[in-house]
């Protein structure tokens, strides 16, 4: 939580109106979801209590008295890149020596339990340089060397810019990651990021979670526990909240409590309808850091004008309390259609929206590739509508994921780069669910699609991936994000709700679980493939691919391996993967069946991006526009509505999925997107296609790849693409590409899936045709850019810049 405020995420304003409304007036009908923390004002908090200091004693570096030097807590050294390093007129001083300098802090061992890192305050001066970086490692050993090479904004978790000269100023840099204080034993600074500048630190220290939230004020916050997030009323014993309300048909409370304190902290709920108050639940938590489901059943108090409080007991008074997601749902209800009716039967009570991370489409079975990758999504296809030519409007996660969400370009939603975060103006599929009253939720498997982008908006309550322990560092999440989403749904099986589930497990390390491990890749030949892969290590010339150990070609032969064979081993754990994620989407359909919701519940499925082995010379992924990345999946299942076994052929973009689903919800499609419902390719003949009668012209699909200029965004960072796809072809336009590439490239779409033979000389005029319509699209894409959050930093002075940044504004 970066800070506490009162609405969060950007609640909608329409559904904090209508529930305010029925405080005002009683003739009213109740809206079938009452959001709390919508409803909060500070008023309403009664028996305000001071808040409890922090327990937990900061990391904390001050250089006016001698320090413990490099083997203890409170120590430094320098590391490579820095030289000099020494106390002086209580600073610690030194000069870089190349653009990539280390100062190593040690941490204090054991420090925060469960407790996770809130932000970083440092007194600093650099003489020149435009950034400061910050990293952290748990591990009880280090090195630096290693460190000093790893890019920046990957490994080097925290940035900020910072303003050279003569003077010291204060940084302050909060995180949206949500690092276990555990992680801090060690801590890295680069001071700038240029060599032969003069640094000076004065002061440092790291500020807890629980520090922070005891300095602040009772409110509303973006509250985690253990990375489970949660739009959360924030607390203090024995502070009680009390609402007044007017209570829907059915209704219950959904409801978790937690609380970051070892001090027990006991959560009371009670209700007075004016004839008596009862209290209708009572939780004791003495578990810090951990989310306990409490539901309240208010059945009893249906169509009633009710005092709902929410009170804190406590063996002393100031210990935090947080009230998770309290909403008031009612069950049965749905949302009154806001859009006229555009699609076969009633709008679906729930959405499930699959977003598999890194998944081509042609190495799934019901495309056409031979090995048996995906019996569900088979069957998923011929009880749904599969579309054959389905892309992305860019190859990496962290842009690909925004477009899916608002159904815009990149150029138009501005995320581009790894720090890069969505606008506020940006309207989300989840926000226009939220505001209609659904029960949303996020389960996020990488960094890019939750809060680090700023894609929590629109949700109540958002998984990120540190919240999956051992996990994460397999990348197979499915199994872990299906068992919890099961009990889930079978929660909300009577209110309307939409998920956002995405699952990783095609991703890197491709290796799976067993048995699918060895489904196609031979247990036998694996010491052999390991060897070579420590052999190519060794040859990978760029940071972050080394580090997601992805060779190209050409780092296959200096080293010596044969490039086929080695991807050829990868492959076969790639499509062991994509298997073993397989019949986790069936116990997903599986448990639609069994609550009865799977003839209510709209799923698509579908891929952020695909993934390279080779067939333009590199492995990974955003690297390209080409179509082993930009070619994905996309199926609709609604067994009853959606057709079944219907085939598209027409061309269709991740930014289509936006407006179709809100179509289908009856819910209204935001001014500016810029995606196309695809109801109208619904509609299908006899034989299963597209009905050419009732389908609109086609409409161009348009793939991005920017330039990136930080170290976590994937090579080549210089170069830049633009593709066009339209009545069959494909333009690929370098207008800063690799040494090699001509300026354009032309494919025949439908028979390249794969951009293999460029025709661009033997059709100029295509060419030109569809290069006027790719400068006509980025012309239109580019005037609707949206407006950054912060005002322009031009024109700023110094002194204010430096405010604003120590406020957290800037950052």
């Amino acid at each position: 939580m970066s800070r506490i405020r009162r609405s969060p995420g950007g609640a909608p304003l329409l559904i904090l109106c209508a529930a305010a409304a029925t405080v005002g007036c009683s003739r009213k009908p109740a809206p079938i979801t009452i959001r709390l923390v919508d409803l909060f004002r500070p008023e309403l908090v009664l028996g305000h209590s001071p808040a409890s200091p922090s327990a937990a004693p900061p990391n904390e570096w001050r250089f006016d008295a001698p320090a413990a030097g490099a083997r203890g807590p409170g120590g430094w050294e320098a590391g490579p890149g820095v030289a000099g390093l020494a106390l002086r007129n209580g600073r610690l001083q030194g000069h870089t020596t190349s653009p990539g300098p280390v100062v190593h802090f040690l941490g204090k061992p054991g420090l925060g339990g469960s407790d996770v890192l809130e932000a970083v305050e440092i007194r600093l001066r650099a003489s020149a340089g435009t950034n400061l970086y910050i990293a952290f490692s748990g591990q009880e050993h280090v090195d630096l060397a290693e460190v000093a090479q790893q890019p920046n904004n990957n490994f080097w978790t925290l940035a900020t810019p910072i303003i050279a000269g003569d003077d010291v100023r204060s940084y302050v840099i909060h995180t949206a990651r949500g690092i276990p204080l555990s992680r801090t034993l060690h801590v890295f600074v680069r001071p700038t990021n240029v060599a032969g500048a003069q640094f000076e630190i004065e002061a440092f220290r790291i500020v807890s979670r629980r520090e922070h939230l005891a300095s602040v004020p009772s409110g509303i916050a973006w509250q985690g526990l253990s990375e489970f997030y949660r739009e959360t009323i924030v607390a203090r014993t024995p502070e009680t909240v009390r609402f007044t309300l007017d209570l829907p048909e059915r209704p219950w409370l959904d409801l978790a409590v937690g609380t970051l304190d070892e001090e027990p902290v006991a959560f009371r709920v009670a209700v007075d309808d004016g004839s008596r108050d009862a209290v209708l639940l009572e939780r004791t938590v003495t578990t810090p850091h951990r989310w306990d489901a409490a539901p309240v059943d208010l059945h009893e108090y249906a169509n009633r004008r009710v005092s709902l409080t929410l009170s804190l007991a406590g063996g002393k008074p100031g210990v935090l309390g947080l009230w998770g997601a309290p909403v008031v749902r009612s069950r049965g209800g749905r949302p009154r259609p806001a859009a006229p009716a555009k699609a076969p039967g009633d709008p679906p009570q729930g959405v499930v929206l699959i977003w598999v991370d890194t998944l081509r489409r042609d190495h799934l079975d019901i495309y056409g590739y031979g090995r048996p990758t995906g019996p569900t999504i088979r069957r998923l296809a011929s009880e749904g509508t599969l579309f054959r030519d389905a892309v992305v409007q860019a190859t990496w996660t962290k842009v690909s994921t925004p477009s899916l969400l608002t159904s815009l370009y990149p150029a138009t939603h501005g995320v581009h780069d790894f720090s890069d975060r969505l606008p506020n103006s940006a309207v989300t599929l989840a926000e226009i669910y939220r505001e209609a009253g659904y029960a949303t939720l996020s389960m996020s498997s990488g960094l890019f699609t939750g809060r680090f982008t700023n894609l929590h908006k629109g949700f109540e309550e958002v998984q990120e991936n540190g919240s999956i322990k051992g996990e994460a560092r397999t990348s197979k999440t499915a199994r872990v994000y299906v068992d919890r989403l099961l009990p889930w749904l079978e929660t909300h099986r009577d209110v309307p709700f939409f998920v956002f589930l995405h699952v990783q497990d095609p991703h890197d390390p491709y290796r799976p679980y067993p048995p699918y491990d060895g489904l196609w890749a031979d247990r036998a030949g694996e010491a052999e493939h390991e060897r070579q892969a420590k052999e190519v290590h060794k040859f990978i010339a760029d940071p972050t691919m080394r580090a997601f150990q992805m060779p190209s070609r050409d780092d296959l032969r200096r080293a010596g391996l044969n490039p086929e064979a080695y991807v050829d081993y990868e492959l076969g754990w790639y499509d062991g993967a994509i298997r073993g994620m397989d019949p986790e989407i069936a116990r997903l359909l599986e448990g639609l069946r069994n609550l009865g919701l799977d003839r209510r519940t709209l799923v698509v499925y579908t891929a952020d991006h695909g993934e390279e082995f080779l067939e333009h010379g590199r492995m990974f992924h955003g690297q390209s526009t080409y179509g082993e990345l930009s070619n994905v999946p996309l199926i609709l299942w609604r067994p009853g509505t959606v057709v079944a076994g219907a085939v598209v052929e027409q061309t269709v973009q991740a930014i289509d999925v936006m407006p179709t689903l809100l179509e289908m919800s009856r819910l209204p499609v935001p001014k500016g997107v810029q995606g196309h419902s695809l109801l109208p390719l619904l509609s299908t003949t006899s034989s299963g296609t597209a009905n050419p009668a009732t389908a609109p012209k086609a409409w161009p699909a348009v793939i991005e790849k920017e330039a990136t200029r930080e170290g976590g965004g994937p090579p080549p960072r210089d170069a830049e693409s633009f593709a066009i796809i339209r009545d069959g072809w494909k333009l690929v336009h370098n207008t800063n590409g690799l040494a090699g590439r001509p300026e354009y490239e032309l494919y025949n779409h439908g028979k390249d899936s794969l951009d293999k033979s460029d025709l661009a000389a033997e059709e100029p005029e295509i060419v030109k045709r569809l290069a006027s319509e790719l400068e006509a699209w980025r012309r239109m894409a580019e005037a609707a850019r949206l407006p950054p959050d912060s005002k322009t930093r031009e024109g700023l002075g110094k002194e204010e810049l430096e405010r604003l940044r120590a406020l957290g504004y800037i950052q």
